[in-house]
């Protein structure tokens, strides 16, 4: 683990994703047919966001369960486009498939990746992490980054449907803690004295990223006080690290203490490919 020391302490994800999946299908099974259609995202109504998540199974096992090689980005493509492509290519071709058929086809498929996860090792390595700057990645943190796919998804189709986010802890924390380890990768062009440091408080809990002669770091906070603190809420937080809202947004609904202008750098973090 001591390539990606400044990652900080690895998580461990891999018993989340059986209530992970509990949660999705208990939330699908519940709806109505009405409710299939509403918009989820730009683009995307609830049952075109179901499809991707049985896209994301089935790529996943495909690639690290069986070793098949998927297609590639076309010439001149870049990463964002090639998965915003083959996303939509599976949404179209899932609108044969009947809201009961996604149902029967996740639970299938939830188990298949709760075991996958379940039986992997956190210290192998996997494909890049962009957002974080690691590539390759730890295993741990590609595991971690599958979950908050899930759990985001989840939120985005609560909210199509009139219900508030599922802000439980026991999944909210550690897809927080995912996030956040883009920490230094946002603050990789802002300069600072060895030593410099920032914390992000929220939900009772502290996530402290230190400048150091090579970087930002989440592996070695140091002593004293922080340059700057940022207090926020975790609804605030999730919603802009995937960019459901943005930094000004997320800035005015937070606290920055100390200095503004880290604090303000710290608030254009992103955990998600966006183009």
């Amino acid at each position: 683990m001591a390539d990606f020391a400044w990652l900080g302490e690895p998580i461990d994800a891999r018993k989340l994703f059986q209530p992970e999946r509990a949660e999705l299908l208990a939330l699908l099974g519940g709806l109505d047919a009405a409710d299939w259609s509403r918009t989820a995202v730009p683009g995307w109504s609830v049952r075109d966001i179901a499809s991707h998540l049985l896209g994301d199974d089935y790529g996943r096992l495909a690639r690290d369960r069986d070793g098949h090689g998927g297609p590639g980005p076309r010439d001149g493509e870049d990463l964002a486009g090639f998965i915003h492509r083959i996303n939509q290519e599976w949404v179209d071709a899932c609108a044969r498939l009947s809201p009961r058929c996604l149902i029967d086809t996740l639970t299938l498929t939830g188990d298949q990746i709760a075991a996958l996860w379940q039986g992997s090792d956190p210290a192998g390595r996997s494909l890049g992490v962009s957002w974080a700057g690691a590539d390759p990645a730890p295993l741990w943190l590609d595991c971690a980054r599958d979950l908050t796919e899930y759990w985001v998804h989840r939120q985005q189709i609560r909210e199509a449907v009139g219900l508030r986010p599922d802000l439980d802890e026991r999944l909210l924390l550690p897809v927080l803690d995912t996030f956040l380890r883009a920490l230094p990768f946002t603050l990789r062009d802002v300069a600072a004295v060895p030593g410099t440091r920032l914390d992000v408080n929220t939900l009772g809990r502290t996530w402290r990223v230190t400048a150091t002669a090579n970087g930002w770091s989440l592996g070695e906070a140091s002593a004293g006080e922080p340059a700057a603190m940022v207090h926020v809420e975790a609804d605030t937080l999730w919603r802009l690290c995937t960019r459901g809202i943005e930094p000004e947004d997320a800035i005015a609904r937070s606290r920055i203490e100390g200095d503004q202008r880290l604090g303000r750098a710290a608030c254009r973090i992103v955990s998600i490919i966006r183009d």
